[in-house]
């Protein structure tokens, strides 16, 4: 085993008591001399590890302790990865990894066995090229990796001058839609349903403002979502006959009345459809489709 001098931030102390080719573990001891546990890097595959810790104090003292064995890991032993594995479940080890410098990667459904049971794993990470948690792009990437990302869905409600909506047969469904779809990671909303216009009728017809913005909750095993209702204004019904669907996401474009959507479309398009068409000149401001009346609602 290398000798290795105490590796301390001025409170804790951090001695080196194994060094294989498995593990590398430290004792933590605080300014008195009083033992706390240990804190270790597994080694898993060629320049990646695991960091495991089992210490008294705190969430702050494994928070010190684990940032100064990570930049060790970096600066001395060769690592190019490291990696925290806690149960979602269990916030403070999760807070311990952020503030340590590793970033939520994600949760491995049903990756351990505990007493029998499956249970969630979720995954942290840091690289050794990473920003540091006390800069500001580092600490910027940690709470962007750990916070709560929501879908953006953008649709177009184009309608003819017999008050008619646009919607769209699709291949995955039964119900009738709207075109437009899920805005894309570093894509506007606007950008988003003018894009889904070209792919699903093949022409970005100009988008005249919002007309409605809904948020909808949990459904059919999606997540909740925001989703922005943009006017795609009034147009002759032989617009229809100009459209070009991609034949394969949408199988067919119809007019429908507003007094004709039972049925033919999902509960939500049924809901707030009627409304959105009756009043195209406001902004509606929607709950799963239902009008937003008062912050009280």
């Amino acid at each position: 085993m290398t000798a290795v001098h105490p590796l301390t931030d001025g409170e804790l102390t951090l001695r080196l008591v194994l060094d294989d080719a498995s593990v590398v573990r430290f004792d933590v001891s605080d300014g008195m001399g009083l033992g706390l546990g240990t804190v270790e890097v597994r080694r898993t595959t060629e320049g990646a590890g695991l960091v495991v810790w089992s210490l008294d104090g705190g969430p702050g003292v494994a928070e010190r302790a684990v940032r100064l064995v990570a930049e060790h890991a970096f600066t001395e032993l060769g690592f190019e990865r490291l990696q925290v594995e806690a149960d979602p479940g269990l916030h403070a080890s999760g807070r311990v990894a952020i503030r340590s410098g590793f970033r939520r990667e994600g949760v491995l459904r049903g990756a351990v066995l505990v007493d029998g049971e499956r249970r969630d794993l979720a995954i942290y990470g840091m690289r050794k090229d990473d920003p540091r948690p006390d800069t500001l792009p580092g600490w910027t990437a940690l709470m962007d990796s750990a916070l709560p990302k929501k879908r953006v869905i953008a649709h177009v409600v184009i309608r003819d001058t017999a008050g008619r909506v646009l919607l769209c047969q699709v291949s995955y469904k039964k119900d009738l839609e709207l075109p437009g779809g899920v805005v894309e990671p570093d894509e506007d909303p606007a950008t988003g349903a003018s894009r889904e216009l070209r792919e699903e009728i093949g022409v970005a017809l100009p988008l005249l403002g919002v007309l409605a913005i809904d948020w909808l909750p949990r459904w059919e095993g999606w997540s909740d979502a925001v989703e922005v209702l943009y006017d795609g204004g009034v147009h002759d019904p032989s617009l229809i006959d100009t459209l070009q669907p991609d034949g394969f996401e949408i199988r067919g474009l119809s007019w429908h009345a507003p007094d004709a959507l039972e049925g033919l479309v999902s509960p939500l398009n049924a809901r707030r459809l009627p409304g959105l068409l009756a009043e195209p000149s406001r902004l509606h401001h929607l709950r799963a489709g239902t009008p937003i009346t008062s912050s009280a609602d």
